[in-house]
């Protein structure tokens, strides 16, 4: 079962929804001028035309039906064609626009094409990738795969396909190379007796000349050769491969944040986020000052060094929540609501968080960013170097910030436990890192202001 009409899926897709597109042009025509029996005016029938030219453009441009076995879902489908569709119904509209002819289209009959063509798109794609799915599940149109390699590498590839069988692999055994006295002759003839489609190789277990003669078997036997090195020991920190010229080089990254994209990203949202609540707080800054000014006898900002990334100390501004001579108690850390230090209208400032407001100076200056771990008093970084030295270490790559799940869901720590368990918390917001996420964060911490939760 060597042919599996390869491509063919993809040229069903392209083309069902060109005839999809089509179709909805002429629908929605004839629901908004009535007239289902004869074909639409010139103009539309030469702007229809051009419609499908810019789609055609569109999809080549955009890759929009390049996917394989395993990116064969519903969303991912679903999530390339509105894109597609987006940036087609962008170039229409500018054309329309530009051309001066919008006032002779329907903006109904533009709209409704759009809606309609979605719609059946949507519907055809569900159906198709859940009709194969079982179909391959009951068995048929499946790959024939061995693996090369004994070791838990090998184990884990047929484990994956073995839980997945809506992909459609038949596994064929493994084969201990080592077995055979380093030859691999053999294996020639397991792919031509099971017409094997593919042929995993644990580069692990293998040396060099034995991936070369492999690879040449698969080029005679036009069979699919797979390459698997083991990556199991640094896949946590987001090992990529990229390509120096003719050279594959696995880089591991050793930061979060290494990139140049989520280093800019990150940034550029710092900045616009901090810049903006300065702004539009600037009453409540204001009021606050009064307060604080009225209240207590003293400054109204608090300095204090805090370890930043990589360790370097800087200076984090606060609210002054606390007394003048507060020091003089020597106590390292709050006492809760029953704190002797703590000014009344402190109190306030520390349940609704709003202490924490001019440390967005600190992130406008670049010492630190609006989500990331917390940053730490020399005490309980001392604390954590004993307590969990390689994670901790692991925190000390990233900017702090002003909110962090640790703290939305830790609190503030005063023990070796909570500080841990604060710690826990930051590494995962590190290996699931997206701007999606620290918006749900700073959410969740408006609720904790607005709540008073704060500590």
């Amino acid at each position: 079962m060597r042919n599996h009409y390869s491509g063919l899926l993809t040229k069903i897709h392209l083309w069902a929804d060109v005839f999809f597109f089509n179709l909805s042009f002429l629908l929605a025509y004839a629901f908004r001028f009535d007239d289902a029996l004869n074909f639409p005016e010139s103009q539309y029938m030469n702007l229809m035309l051009l419609a499908n030219l810019v789609w055609i453009l569109t999809i080549h441009v955009f890759k929009t039906y390049a996917f394989t076995r395993l990116s064969y879902h519903f969303y991912t489908q679903l999530g390339n064609f509105i894109k597609a569709v987006l940036v087609h119904a962008a170039i229409m509209t500018t054309y329309l626009y530009l051309s001066k002819k919008g006032e002779d289209f329907s903006r109904i009959q533009f709209l409704a094409s759009y809606v309609m063509f979605v719609s059946l798109s949507s519907i055809a794609k569900a159906l198709s990738v859940t009709a194969l799915k079982t179909y391959r599940k009951a068995g048929y149109n499946y790959n024939k795969y061995a693996i090369v390699g004994k070791g838990d590498l090998a184990s884990l590839i047929r484990e994956f396909y073995g839980e997945r069988k809506e992909l459609g692999y038949r596994y064929f055994g493994m084969i201990d190379i080592n077995d055979h006295k380093g030859e691999v002759s053999y294996i020639e003839t397991l792919i031509k007796d099971k017409k094997l489609d593919y042929l995993y190789c644990c580069l692990s277990e293998m040396n060099d000349d034995q991936v070369r003669e492999v690879i040449k078997i698969g080029e005679r036997q036009k069979t699919q050769i797979r390459l698997v090195p083991d990556f199991r020991g640094f896949m946590t920190n987001m090992a990529t491969i990229e390509y120096h010229d003719m050279y594959p080089i696995i880089q591991v990254n050793t930061k979060p944040f290494s990139s140049f994209n989520e280093q800019t990203v990150k940034r550029v949202f710092d900045l616009l986020f901090s810049t903006t609540v300065m702004i539009l707080g600037a009453p409540i800054f204001f009021f606050v000052w009064i307060a604080i000014k009225i209240s207590s006898p003293g400054p109204v900002f608090f300095k204090q060094k805090r370890s930043g990334q990589w360790g370097e100390i800087f200076e984090i501004y606060k609210f002054r929540s606390m007394h003048v001579d507060a020091h003089k108690m020597g106590l390292q850390h709050s006492q809760g609501d029953n704190d002797p230090r703590i000014t009344p209208i402190g109190r306030i400032l520390r349940k609704s968080r709003l202490d924490e407001l001019p440390q967005f100076l600190n992130v406008i200056k670049g010492e630190m960013s609006v989500v990331g771990p917390r940053p730490l008093y020399k005490y309980d970084v001392d604390m954590l170097m004993e307590a969990a030295p390689h994670d901790f270490q692991r925190l000390l790559t990233v900017k702090p910030g002003i909110t962090s799940i640790g703290q939305i869901n830790v609190g503030y720590a005063d023990t070796v436990a909570k500080n841990v368990e604060r710690l826990r918390y930051d590494l995962q917001y590190l290996k699931s890192y997206s701007l999606l996420n620290d918006l749900q964060l700073i959410f969740r911490t408006v609720q904790v202001m607005v709540l008073g939760r704060g500590q």
